[in-house]
C-alpha cells in the first residue's frame, strides 16, 4: 500500500569544518542534489524529523539544530497526493567533520561537500531545468540542485545576493 503524503517536510543545512555545504544526490524521485531532507512522520516534531533524516541519509548524529526558515512550497514527492509541503529548514549549529558522513546506499547516489563554484554550477543547472532548457534524460544523468532546494537555498541568502550560501550561513548562524 503506497504511503500517503502528509505534506510536511524538513531540510537540514550542514557545513563542514572548511565551510562547504553537504549535499546528497538523490537516488529516488525527485532527482537532483539536495540538502539532507525528508518527510515528518506521524507523531514526530519537525525537529525530531530533521534529526532522524540526518541519521538516515548521511549518518550524522548528535547535532543540535536551529530553525532557519519555514513555509509552504509546491513540490512533488513519491508519496500519493504529494504535490506540496509545509517545510521547516534547519541548520546544524556546529561544523561537521567529513568523517562523520555515512551516506544511505538506498536513498542517495552520493554525497558531496559543495564549494562555492560547485554550488553556483548546481544552482544554474536548476534554473536552466526550471526554464525547460534541459531534457529529463540529461537531468537524470547530470542533475543540478533539486528545484525545491534551489528555492530554499536561494531564499536563505536573498538579502545578500553577492554572498555564497556557505558564507551567508556561516555569518548568520555559526
Amino acid at each position: 500500500m503506497p504511503k500517503i503524503c502528509n505534506h510536511t517536510s524538513v531540510g537540514i543545512v550542514v557545513i563542514n569544518t572548511v565551510g562547504n555545504l553537504l549535499l546528497i544526490e538523490r537516488a529516488k524521485f525527485p532527482f537532483g542534489f539536495a540538502l539532507p531532507a525528508g518527510h515528518v512522520e506521524d507523531g514526530e516534531s519537525f525537529e525530531e524529523a530533521a534529526v532522524r533524516e540526518l541519521g538516515e541519509e548521511v549518518g550524522i548524529k548528535n547535532v543540535a539544530l536551529t530553525l532557519l526558515a519555514k513555509g509552504r512550497k509546491e513540490n512533488p514527492c513519491r508519496r500519493e497526493n504529494g504535490t506540496w509541503h509545509q517545510w521547516e529548514i534547519f541548520g546544524a549549529i556546529r561544523r561537521v567533520d567529513e568523517a562523520e558522513v555515512k551516506r544511505s546506499l538506498d536513498e542517495t547516489k552520493k554525497t558531496i561537500w559543495c564549494d562555492v563554484p560547485k554550488f553556483d554550477e548546481l544552482m544554474l543547472r536548476a534554473e536552466k531545468n526550471l526554464r525547460g532548457e534541459i531534457s529529463e534524460e540529461d537531468w537524470n544523468t547530470n542533475p543540478g540542485m533539486e528545484p525545491v532546494m534551489h528555492d530554499w537555498l536561494k531564499a536563505l541568502t536573498e538579502e545578500d545576493a553577492q554572498t555564497s550560501i556557505m558564507t551567508a550561513f556561516i555569518r548568520k548562524y555559526l
